[in-house]
């Protein structure tokens, strides 16, 4: 497989994961996705940002939170998040050391 088609086929499987949170698991909560699979829609939302801002494309982060989450963070907040209970947030504390904190 070239360089180009490889890119192409990964930049498909990042638009339909984006999808696929937005449209079918807006239900599934960041911090959820961060105690299963350390990682969450603001990592994805920060790496789009780091990507584009390594190839000289200006991107901050509010603009690169719309393209993960499909709207405005806080309306996105505002729909689709529920306080996280404290078992979450403790699984969250654990997590975070073991993914991000490092």
């Amino acid at each position: 497989m070239d360089d180009a088609t490889r890119t192409e086929i990964e930049a498909a499987a990042f638009r339909r994961l984006v999808e696929h949170l937005m449209d079918k698991r807006p239900d599934v909560q960041n911090i959820d996705m961060m105690n299963l699979a350390g990682f969450c829609r603001n990592c994805l939302s920060r790496w789009y940002q780091e990507a584009a801002n390594e190839r000289g494309v200006e991107m901050g982060k509010e603009e690169a939170r719309e393209i993960v989450y499909g709207m405005p963070y806080d309306e996105w907040r505002e729909k689709n998040q529920r306080e996280a209970s404290d078992d979450q947030k403790a699984a969250f504390e654990t997590a975070f050391r073991e993914n991000v904190g490092k």
